[in-house]
C-alpha cells in the first residue's frame, strides 16, 4: 500500500489579491503562505516520506521546504504545474476575464474539454499532462510519498485518481495546504482525507 499526501502550495500576496496566477507567474509565499507550510511541516514531519515530489514552481517548493531541508529526495516534476491560464496570467479579474472563464468552465461543464482562454490550456490539455504523472506515480518503487502542487491541478488530478470525468473538477476544494490522503493499492486509490486543513490549527490567531 502506497501512502500519498498531496497537498496545494501555501498562500501567495497574488493569492491574496485575486490575481490569477497560472502557470507563467512564479510566485513566492508570502508571510502567511510561509505560516502555512510551516504548521503542515510541524503536523507532518514525523511522517516517514521517502520522497518529495513538487511541480516546477516555487511556491510548491517553498510549501515542503522544511522536508527537502531534511534530506528527503526532491523531484521537480512540471507534469504538476498549474494549468496555463493564457492571457489572464498576472492581472487582477476583471468582469470581462471573469466572462471569459466562466463561458470556458460551462464549455467543460458540457463536455467540451477543449475550451480554453487565449493562450492558455485547454482541460484536456492539463488532463493529458497530468495523466504521465498519475502514471508515474503508480510505478514509483516508494510507499511514502509527498507531492504539493496547485489549485486547478489538484482538481484534475483528483479526477483522474478517482476516474472520475473530468466536468467533476469543481468538486474538489483546494485551500492553501489543503491536504489530500490517498492510499494506492495496486489498482485503486482509496482517498482518507480531503482538503485537510487540521495542521493550520497550528498557526497562531494573535
Amino acid at each position: 500500500m502506497k501512502n500519498i499526501f498531496i497537498i496545494r502550495h501555501g498562500e501567495t500576496e497574488l493569492n491574496r489579491k485575486g490575481i490569477v496566477q497560472g502557470s507563467g507567474v512564479d510566485t513566492h509565499l508570502n508571510e502567511l503562505g510561509q505560516k502555512q507550510a510551516q504548521s503542515f511541516f510541524a503536523r507532518y514531519r514525523a511522517e516517514p516520506f521517502e520522497v518529495v515530489l513538487t511541480s516546477a514552481l516555487r511556491r510548491t517548493h517553498q510549501t515542503v521546504q522544511g522536508f527537502i531541508e531534511m534530506g528527503i529526495p526532491w523531484e521537480q516534476w512540471a507534469e504538476i504545474n498549474e494549468i496555463s491560464w493564457g492571457i489572464h496570467e498576472g492581472k487582477v479579474n476583471t468582469p470581462q476575464m471573469h466572462q471569459e472563464y466562466t463561458t470556458m468552465t460551462n464549455a467543460w461543464q458540457k463536455g467540451d474539454y477543449t475550451a480554453k482562454i487565449n493562450g492558455g490550456e485547454s482541460a484536456q490539455e492539463l488532463a493529458n499532462r497530468i495523466q504521465l504523472f498519475v502514471e508515474h506515480l503508480k510505478g514509483r518503487a516508494e510507499k511514502n510519498i509527498l507531492v504539493c502542487s496547485h489549485g486547478r491541478a489538484m482538481r484534475c488530478l483528483m479526477c483522474l485518481l478517482r476516474e472520475m470525468p473530468l466536468y467533476k473538477m469543481d468538486h474538489f476544494k483546494h485551500a492553501n495546504t489543503g491536504l489530500y490522503k490517498v492510499l494506492f493499492d495496486g489498482n485503486v486509490f482509496h482517498f482518507e482525507l480531503n482538503n485537510n486543513l487540521s495542521h493550520l490549527e497550528l498557526i497562531p490567531t494573535v
